[in-house]
């Protein structure tokens, strides 16, 4: 098991950058495939980003490619997201979760992760 605490979420205008972390513990990090997910009031949780387990693949979704960052360091146990230009449409509560590598690559979906954080707020001002 592995248990994730994000951090770095706040507030921001329009055009500006926030840099979100994520901290796992437990069981061996470099194990796991990570994603970061986001949840708008009254939307349903969305695929943000992902990163393979040694860290050589990312993926994006359309609405923050070119805009945002995933990595890791798996010798701190830490996944970070860059988030670059950010639009009013990026508010929301952002999720870092986990999946076994076991499982497969990244996953787009939230039911492909099997541990999550608790979730840091996002809000971008216009």
């Amino acid at each position: 098991q592995v248990q994730l605490v994000e951090s770095g979420g706040g507030l921001v205008q329009a055009g500006g950058s926030l840099r979100l972390s994520c901290a796992a513990s437990g069981r061996t990090f470099s194990s796991y495939v990570m994603g970061w997910f986001r949840q708008a009031p009254g939307k349903e949780r969305e695929f943000v980003a992902g990163i393979s387990w040694g860290g050589g693949t990312t993926y994006y979704a359309d609405s923050v490619k070119g805009r945002f960052t995933i990595s890791r360091d798996n010798t701190k146990n830490t996944v970070a997201l860059q988030m670059n230009s950010l639009k009013p449409e990026d508010t929301a509560v952002y999720y870092c979760a986990a999946r076994p590598k076991s499982r497969g690559g990244i996953s787009y979906v939230s039911r492909g992760y099997d541990y999550w954080g608790q979730g840091t707020q996002v809000t971008v001002s216009s």
